[in-house]
């Protein structure tokens, strides 16, 4: 029972996500169904909202049941909300900001008003929105198979063409010195 539970925490878990720390400012797309009952018609509407904050925790690692608490100031009051970070609702995660953290839990920001609130960072790059390398042996065991892949051909085939090369010279020299040799022997 044990082994299954781990191995669907594993294989239910998202990949395609950028590695997320307290102190990144993200955006949340989240996919939302709305569903609108005129008479006996029911419409539904999907729609993405976005939702940026500053992330004040984080929960959970690589497990599945993973998620990111995110607080942002709308109106002069503080809005916070828990994401699972494998929802089938959670579209994508973008970083919009890099912070320098020194804690992992970031709840002093609750306390913050006006200026303080908002940390001071450097934009995010595309490299920061990579999704993450995958840990564990699963990662130490791809990078052996692509060093084996990428390293074994390229010397053979570097090897091949030197030798080539050099033989295609000679064969070129010993022609040319056959085709001088010939006229002379004639006459």
């Amino acid at each position: 029972m044990a082994i299954r539970l781990i191995d669907f925490n594993h294989t239910g878990t998202k990949e395609d996500l950028p590695e997320i720390k307290p102190g990144h400012v993200v955006k949340v797309h989240q996919k939302i169904t709305e569903t609108k009952v005129t008479g006996k018609k029911q419409e539904t509407k999907e729609r993405i909202q976005i939702f940026e904050g500053l992330v004040i925790g984080v929960k959970g690692g690589n497990n599945i049941t993973a998620t990111i608490t995110v607080r942002k100031i709308s109106g002069n009051i503080g809005v916070e909300r828990i994401f699972p970070l494998n929802s089938p609702s959670i579209a994508k995660i973008e970083i919009s900001k890099i912070t320098k953290a020194r804690r992992a839990k970031l709840n002093y920001m609750r306390d913050r008003i006006g200026k303080a609130t908002k940390p001071k960072g450097e934009l995010a790059t595309e490299e920061d929105n990579k999704p993450k390398v995958k840990k564990g042996i699963e990662a130490k065991v791809e990078e052996v198979k692509e060093v084996l892949i990428e390293e074994t051909p390229v010397e053979v085939v570097v090897e091949e063409t030197v030798a080539t090369a050099e033989e295609v010279k000679t064969e070129e020299v010993k022609a040319e010195e056959t085709v001088a040799k010939a006229p002379e022997e004639k006459k």
